[in-house]
């Protein structure tokens, strides 16, 4: 099915059987309940499994999680209906290497909200979606809008995905800067995981993902300045 719909290649990186589909219930824009799924690496599944229960708990909205079956494995009509997702056997984007969404390993999350920014040699922006453009550029919590800027990616949300061991957001990179964009580490430390026994591996996770909550109860400062520090400490 995944091989039909142009989701994976027979080259991808991670075969089939060694995804899952976690199917959770999330808050729509208009406040309204729907049901989402993301399909992951089988080990990663317990954590995304809590991660979309607490952020179900924050009331924070997603406008739609449908699997890229539903988009052909095409990432940019994804982005353009504003949806979360998170496998697909594609390269990094504008590169040639595999993308860590090729390992079930990275999610995006509310791409119109939280855009894709790269940047020219000359200068010039390419934002992706399109949309996104005069709306969400601008990070400011502060103004007068916020009220209808729901589903944007704020601290709060970026530490709850840390505290699922998701420790790489790509908001904090200068270039290009991915505000939609959650990944678990290094690929190291992915490679590791993906060749373990699958219980052996989401224990390992699990450690991974303790020794990151454990530091943050320990830390003082904000809840930005405490996520640095610990991901700092403990990302691999």
């Amino acid at each position: 099915m995944l091989q039909e719909r142009g989701v994976i290649t027979a080259a991808n990186p991670l075969p089939c059987d060694r995804l899952q589909r976690v199917r959770f219930l999330h808050w729509d824009m208009k406040g309204q309940k729907a049901e989402g799924q993301m399909l992951v690496l089988d080990v990663v599944a317990p954590q995304v499994d809590a991660l979309f229960a607490a952020l179900y708990q924050a009331k924070f909205p997603l406008n739609s999680a449908l699997p890229l079956e539903q988009f052909a494995g095409d990432d940019v009509l994804s982005m353009n209906a504003n949806n979360s997702s998170a496998f697909n056997g594609r390269a990094i984007t504008g590169a040639k290497s595999w993308s860590k969404h090729a390992y079930g390993v990275a999610m995006d999350i509310n791409p119109l909200q939280n855009p894709y920014i790269s940047f020219a040699d000359d200068g010039g922006l390419n934002v992706l979606p399109a949309a996104s453009a005069k709306s969400y550029l601008n990070r400011n919590e502060l103004r007068p809008e916020k009220s209808r800027r729901a589903g944007l990616v704020t601290e709060p949300v970026v530490s709850l995905f840390a505290q699922h061991g998701f420790m790489t957001w790509g908001g904090d990179w200068d270039a290009p800067i991915d505000y939609q964009h959650f990944e678990i580490g290094s690929r190291r430390y992915m490679n590791e995981l993906i060749q373990l026994p699958l219980e052996q591996a989401r224990a390992n996770f699990n450690q991974y993902v303790e020794r990151y909550r454990a530091c943050s109860a320990n830390e003082q400062g904000s809840l930005g300045e405490v996520r640095v520090r610990c991901v700092a400490k403990v990302r691999q």
